[in-house]
């Protein structure tokens, strides 16, 4: 150990605390409680929703401001589940947390990165994040800057090289010097694109923005126009044109769906937690619903990742007389690469240091191969057979293991060589290094239910692909035969050409893995990728959603939207289903709000054309939008529902919605020219009206709830029933009555004939009659 290399004493660590010069500044990815809460206070539905409440307070119709309850209630709500969601993570998130090894006193240690300060000694192996800006003293690396520059290619460090905060030892190990901390690290600049996947595209909240957009366009002069017609060409007082014209804006406002979108992620997110799956992303859970490619690592994903050597042979008999057990415990001791088949060489090997290291290259997922010089032997090769010898050369040995769906090293040896490069010289075979790795329990299945659902599956590995190949045979894949060498081809455009054509992609590097990512998005497939090393970095950040192995590396983890916290790849049927239940579901109820903003929106544009007053006051809408939206929905998001997802969300909830607001237009304007002829006018015309509003919206509940189980009929019911006795036991607050000998008829008939077009309707707009699907 240098001098430089014995780190700093507590008396040096103090005296930098004191000044500050620590590496705690946390960018801190997740939302604080401040941002949470105001991201659900202060968004455009709330801010139409309190401009209509200001507008009825200034004129004194408080009873009508009972909507603001809706909208508090949501903000709680909103707010109190995100809060809770994100606790859960935080609690979660100890996987991400990192330690580092450091030299204190002559001694090393291992500490937090945010405990690091200015000037400390630390080593870096393989697999490592750069915590911090260093200098390198000792050692040999290789770096993935890719998440800095954008490149791939891998660089060497060596002794006075600076690494930067936010890249990656891809291999190697060194001892480096802190020379940045805290604001100072061009990590901070990076942290969000370096820690965080790109934003996810959420179809559900795409869908609510268009809606918002649409709304605030149309809102704010068409509540304008009503104003001025019900205030001077009806000549309403100042009070009954500000509720009639509010009563119009209020029910084009589906305040309910961003909250039981909301609701229905975050609680995905807590029964995830409990099927340890660490959500990182809230939207990610619906878009891996919405996925149909699913791109797979072998080690440690569709196996074990449990390395073991299973049997070394010696190969070559003209040199027999070399100890080829002494010059793997020799080159086990000299190299720094620590991944899992080198821990499965440790494991199986002892170490020794007989002989005398001049030089080494650390293995690379490139290069495919790591090597060690040795004094008076030569230069020691160990890594894929086919990249060391000429094919022609190969022993029968490697066929034989990789048929079998072996992991197989060649331990080689140049005894002319003098030094190294990154190309190998005239390398003769010693040992072929068989290495096994079980495949995971239940994987079979796993896979012929993904299948089973649309799902195709590529397997992406660096690894031989006869190899992988027999591997996926063994896990049950179908189409394991159909695979190719990518090693063979070297073109983006190359690579992109036979994304389809193969189900196995091997030896596959990194670059080569985003452009298969990369290839299957551009042909608009939903892409979700697996990974548990550095080498999976670039395609997991391509894909639209990323899942780590909690085992994996340290980087892999901190790009993914979603983390396997018991790293088993058999759980994500479970992610499956709950992006499909929350889509499913909001899909299902979203007519249900969709309801009054479109007939709302027809009946304002009729009543400002003609001239009329709008026939509901904020009071009623408030109503329905506790019960008939929030009541039965609430519950139904909750459902299990499996079903593959088949359909957009907007334009599927709009059409299921458009029958039954047509039904309240038409019903309306039936009520309105048809009553006075029969005697009815004033208030029982209104109460006829909202009757009927009723009854048609607990229609839409009712088809919700279809087919029915003990819970969808029970809501069917008490929703139809409870909302109609609310309505006659608030009376007077509603500003209707109850009905009589002569608007109870009609009623019946209406109702019978709104059964009636809605049959007809549903067939016409939906093209299916008699059930939600």
């Amino acid at each position: 150990m240098t001098m430089n290399e014995k780190g700093l004493t507590q008396e040096e660590v103090n005296q930098r605390i004191s000044q500050g010069q620590v590496n705690d500044y946390v960018s801190d990815t997740s939302k604080s409680n401040k941002d949470i809460i105001y991201d659900n206070v202060f968004t455009l539905f709330n801010l139409l929703n309190v401009v209509i409440a200001i507008c009825l307070a200034l004129v004194g119709a408080y009873s009508n401001m009972f909507f603001m309850a809706i909208i508090i209630l949501n903000v709680v709500i909103g707010v109190s589940q995100e809060i809770r969601a994100k606790n859960l993570v935080s609690q979660l998130s100890i996987v991400n947390e990192e330690n580092v090894e450091v030299f204190r006193d002559n001694q090393k240690i291992g500490i937090p990165t945010t405990e690091l300060v200015l000037d400390d000694v630390v080593i870096l192996s393989a697999g490592q994040q750069v915590p911090s800006d260093m200098e390198i003293l000792s050692g040999n690396v290789e770096v993935n800057e890719s998440l800095l520059t954008g490149e791939a290619d891998l660089i060497k460090k060596s002794a006075a090289s600076q690494l930067m905060s936010g890249s990656y030892v891809t291999s190697g190990q060194c001892v480096a010097k802190v020379v940045h901390v805290g604001k100072d690290n061009y990590a901070i600049k990076i942290a969000e694109e370096a820690k965080i996947h790109k934003p996810v595209t959420s179809e559900l909240v795409e869908s609510i923005r268009k809606v918002a957009k649409f709304t605030s366009y149309i809102i704010i002069p068409l509540g304008m126009i009503l104003f001025l017609e019900a205030y001077f060409l009806r000549q309403s007082d100042l009070k009954l044109s500000v509720v009639s014209s509010a009563a119009a804006l209020l029910g084009m406002l589906p305040k309910g769906m961003v909250l039981l979108i909301s609701i229905a992620l975050a609680t995905g997110v807590v029964k995830l937690t409990k099927k340890k799956v660490l959500v990182q992303d809230m939207h990610s859970i619906e878009t891996l619903a919405h996925v149909d490619v699913l791109c797979l690592d072998k080690t440690g994903t569709i196996t074990q990742g449990n390395m073991m050597v299973s049997e070394v042979i010696d190969v070559n008999p003209s040199l027999k007389e070399i100890n080829t057990t002494n010059l793997m415990e020799n080159y086990i001791n000299a190299t720094d690469d620590n991944n899992l088949t080198m821990q499965a060489l440790r494991s199986y090997y002892q170490t020794s240091t007989n002989l005398n290291v001049l030089d080494t290259l650390a293995f690379s997922s490139d290069r495919k191969w790591g090597a060690v010089l040795f004094e008076g032997v030569g230069c020691v090769y160990l890594g894929a057979p086919e990249r060391l010898v000429p094919e022609d050369k190969l022993p029968q040995e490697i066929y034989q293991a990789q048929a079998q769906g072996s992991r197989v090293l060649l331990l080689g040896i140049d005894q002319s060589a003098t030094q190294l490069t990154d190309t190998v010289g005239n390398v003769e075979a010693l040992s072929v290094l068989i290495i096994e790795d079980a495949i995971r329990e239940n994987a079979e299945q796993t896979l012929a239910y993904l299948d089973s659902e649309g799902v195709a599956l590529k397997v992406i590995s660096g690894d031989n692909p006869i190899t992988v190949s027999n591997v996926a045979r063994r896990a049950g894949l179908n189409h394991y035969e159909e695979y190719i060498d990518l090693s063979t081809i070297e073109t983006e455009e190359e690579v992109k050409a036979i994304v389809d054509d193969y189900t196995v992609f091997g030896r596959v590097s990194p670059q080569q893995k985003k452009w298969l990512v990369e290839a299957l998005r551009q042909k608009d497939h939903i892409v979700a990728m697996t990974g548990d090393g550095v080498n999976d970095i670039l395609a997991m950040k391509e894909a639209d959603c990323s899942i780590a192995m909690a085992e994996g590396d340290n980087a892999t983890r901190q790009m993914a939207n979603l983390v396997l916290l018991n790293s088993d790849f058999t759980t994500l049927p479970d992610v499956l289903f709950e992006g499909r239940r929350v889509v499913n579901n909001v899909t299902k109820v979203a007519s249900i709000f969709f309801i009054k903003t479109i007939y709302s929106f027809i009946l304002s544009i009729i009543c400002m054309v003609a001239a009329i007053g709008f026939p509901f006051i904020p009071i009623q809408i408030t109503l329905l939008d506790l019960a008939i939206e929030g009541y039965p929905t609430f519950f139904l998001s909750f459902e299990s529902d499996k079903r593959k997802i088949t359909t957009k969300f907007l334009p599927t909830a709009l059409r299921r919605a458009l029958p039954n607001a047509l039904l309240v237009v038409i019903n309306m304007l039936v009520i309105y020219f048809v009553s006075p002829k029969l005697g009815i006018t004033g208030i029982d015309q209104t109460t006829l009206m909202y009757y009927m509003l009723i009854a048609v919206s607990a229609m839409a509940v009712i088809k919700a709830c279809l087919p029915f189980n003990p819970l969808r009929l029970f809501l069917a019911v008490t929703t139809t029933v409870g909302t109609f006795v609310a309505a006659m036991l608030f009376t007077s607050l509603l500003e209707i009555t109850w009905l009589n000998a002569t608007t109870l008829p009609v009623f019946v008939v209406l109702v019978i004939c709104s059964i009636i077009g809605k049959l007809i309707l549903d067939k016409l707009i939906t093209g299916k009659m008699g059930s939600f699907n």
